[in-house]
């Protein structure tokens, strides 16, 4: 067999532990990637488990189905926002599953084999889409968005507190038609001085979330998930940064109590039950030695629910 030259995914063991995962189950991985982590759910859940494997990229869906083509029908790869989990696990009769995973944010394969923008280390064109279906780009912001706009956008999204000062440097260098060119008009206002990641990485980030409505999409995702667990199925959310975690944290919450009611009603009136229970109180975060050998892991948290 040859050397397998696909990344790495983050947190394996920790993965495979939070979703149960056993022979014979029946897994959705809502955020395929290169397949990595669906080839380990489906080594552990044989012999009889599957896969339903869900990604915007076309890119991904080509790669994870040549990589993981050995398992045959076990597994299934599927072109589609995980904002559509359900409507795609309805429609190939996948439901009730024991384990849905998500790993949010940009992947390897997008960051090192793909040319749409999303890494600040090559000049590739500013896209920054995961489809191609859909209409906004990264250049339609960052060459048409008020200095305001893209303001709002930077804080927010990137959180970033020299929003303002990368904006106003953006618009006044625009056109800008290269992920290079607009990381080093980032660089020369807002400098390295010795921060560990580089200045341009939150511009990034608000950039492409803003362009795939990345939180809207992972809250879409999150509802329509705990729909098709089975009873003691689990939930798996691997989150990046505050943004996601903060949703996914406050879903969790919000779907592990059974009153959601304001704080100082007298009475209940939500009638809400629970339909989850936290596996996870606090997030659990990659080990020494992962973030040693894959440093893109060092700002993981995972955190996990199980179906009441």
């Amino acid at each position: 067999m040859g050397l397998d030259l696909h990344h790495t995914p983050v947190m394996i063991p920790e993965i495979m532990h939070a979703l149960n995962v056993m022979p014979g189950g029946r897994y959705i991985d809502g955020t395929l990637g290169e397949g990595g982590h669906s080839k380990e759910i489906l080594k552990a859940a044989d012999p009889g488990g599957q896969v339903l494997g869900l990604d915007a990229d076309a890119e991904a869906i080509s790669v994870a189905t040549e990589r993981l083509a050995e398992h045959g029908d076990a597994f299934l790869a599927i072109n589609v926002n995980f904002r559509d989990v359900r409507a795609t696990a309805l429609q190939y009769e996948f439901v009730p599953v024991h384990g849905v995973l998500f790993d949010l944010g940009v992947s390897s394969l997008q960051l090192d084999r793909e040319s749409r923008g999303f890494s600040f280390r090559r000049s590739d064109p500013l896209d920054m889409r995961f489809s191609f279906d859909q209409q906004v780009t990264a250049a339609d912001i960052i060459n048409g968005y008020a200095e305001s706009e893209l303001a709002d956008v930077i804080f927010h999204l990137g959180e970033d507190r020299a929003a303002r000062r990368i904006a106003r440097a953006i618009v006044r260098n625009r056109p800008i038609n290269t992920s290079l060119e607009l990381a080093d008009v980032i660089e020369k206002v807002n400098p390295r001085r010795g921060k560990r990641t580089h200045p341009a990485t939150r511009t990034f980030q608000a950039i492409r979330i803003a362009v795939n409505d990345e939180l809207s999409a992972l809250e879409t995702a999150l509802e329509q998930a705990v729909s098709l667990l089975g009873q003691g199925g689990r939930m798996a959310v691997i989150s990046y940064h505050s943004l996601e975690d903060r949703i996914v944290k406050n879903f969790i919450r919000k779907q592990a109590s059974d009153c959601i009611c304001p704080p100082g009603t007298p009475v209940c009136r939500c009638n809400h039950l629970a339909t989850l229970k936290v596996t996870t109180r606090r997030p659990l975060v990659p080990t020494d030695a992962e973030i040693k050998s894959n440093p893109r892991a060092r700002s993981a948290k995972l955190r996990v629910a199980e179906r009441v």
